[in-house]
């Protein structure tokens, strides 16, 4: 079997990566009409796959991507699990004909919900490659026990190509709160956690159900990502361009190359719809673009990346937003199966080191001292 080193040596990844990224420096302008070029050749060859193409939509990126498609002639529908956005969110998909789905089904023939797959699976807390590695720890078997080990200790064996410090690793920092699973095992003596942790929750309520709608109508998706961003999602779209044809997975992301900045232009320049809860698009100081609202959004339930964001974090802005919806996912959106007691995101967050509170909520006290409060 082939290793994850001898394929990437195979594919020249590090060419590709770095060719990539000089396109990511590209100015403004040659990335729209890049994108522009890719776009339509990934109509082109859907066309000749006899593949239909739509767009998987969900906030400010995808929004300006499927505004941006039609822009230029391509008539790509749009499909997205709309309820678990922002009601703002939701009336921009309403004005656009965005097509509404619901989430997974159940063997029971219901819906998931949002709150039965955090009480089934787990939070979705720090990121999804880190919270898949806790999951993995958490549910050991023979099938997982290589990987499991290269979580704890870096090693990957053969698969892997024998590394001894691999990026498979969890950092030393969340081994510690949540490498607990593997003390037997591994002969070490980390934390296991009071609550369950997964990735799943974006399966089961959106990647399911757009999955499930393609294969039904023989459709193939374009994406808002950008390397820019980050997560595991980077290096994949650096190694495999926007456009991808492969044998499991065929998609295409036309603003694979665009920063942050590039897209907020591109939604000015097409004066694409704004759901409220971004606000307004605006110049800082420093003559660069953000949004007066929200940066980026999601479920109101997910988690991962708060450990990365300055208070007032999303919850925070949530709080003022809707307090009834922030006390539930807060403190009682799931029981304890152990003590049947509620408890909700505020355990999570106290656990790795995330102040949530209503006493500390800088937006609650901003409103409380009459404009003068604390950071």
């Amino acid at each position: 079997m082939e290793s994850v080193i001898e394929r990437m040596q195979r594919i020249d990844a590090k060419k590709r990566i770095a060719d990539f990224m000089v396109k990511e420096k590209q100015d403004y302008s040659f990335k729209v009409k890049y994108a522009k070029i890719r776009a339509r050749e990934f109509v082109d060859e859907c066309e000749k796959r006899n593949f239909n193409y739509h767009v998987s939509v969900g906030g400010l990126d995808s929004i300006t991507l499927f505004v941006f498609l039609r822009s230029i002639g391509i008539d790509a529908p749009g499909i997205s699990v709309s309820y678990l956005e922002d009601s703002s969110i939701q009336k921009v998909h309403k004005l656009l004909g965005i097509e509404r789905l619901y989430s997974a089904l159940k063997p029971d023939g219901t819906h998931w919900n949002k709150q039965e797959v955090l009480q089934t699976f787990g939070f979705p807390v720090l990121s999804k490659e880190i919270a898949s590695k806790i999951e993995l720890l958490a549910n050991p078997s023979d099938k997982n026990k290589t990987v499991r080990h290269a979580i704890v200790t870096g090693e990957t064996g053969e698969y892997g190509g024998n590394q001894k410090n691999s990026r498979m690793k969890m950092s030393q920092k969340w081994l510690k709160k949540f490498g607990g699973y593997a003390n037997d095992e591994e002969g070490v003596n980390y934390d296991i956690p009071t609550f369950k942790v997964s990735a799943r929750c974006c399966y089961y309520l959106k990647e399911k159900p757009c999955d499930d709608w393609a294969k039904e109508h023989n459709s193939v998706p374009f994406l808002g990502l950008m390397a820019s961003e980050g997560g595991r999602r980077a290096k994949s779209l650096r190694i495999n361009g926007c456009n991808y044809f492969g044998k499991s997975t065929i998609r295409s992301a036309p603003f694979a190359i665009f920063n942050r900045q590039d897209l907020l232009q591109l939604a000015l320049d097409l004066k694409v719809p704004i759901p409220d809860i971004y606000g307004e698009i605006v110049k800082d100081e420093n003559g660069l673009l953000r949004t007066t609202g929200a940066q980026r959004t999601g479920c109101s339930m997910c988690g991962f990346g708060i450990h990365l964001e300055k208070r007032p974090h999303r919850f925070d802005q949530l709080a003022v937003r809707n307090i009834k919806e922030w006390q539930f996912w807060m403190t009682s959106c799931v029981t304890d199966e152990m003590t049947g007691e509620k408890y909700g995101w505020g355990r999570v967050l106290d656990y790795i080191g995330v102040g949530w509170t209503l006493e500390t909520n800088p937006l609650i006290q901003e409103g409380k001292n009459g404009g003068d409060g604390q950071d």
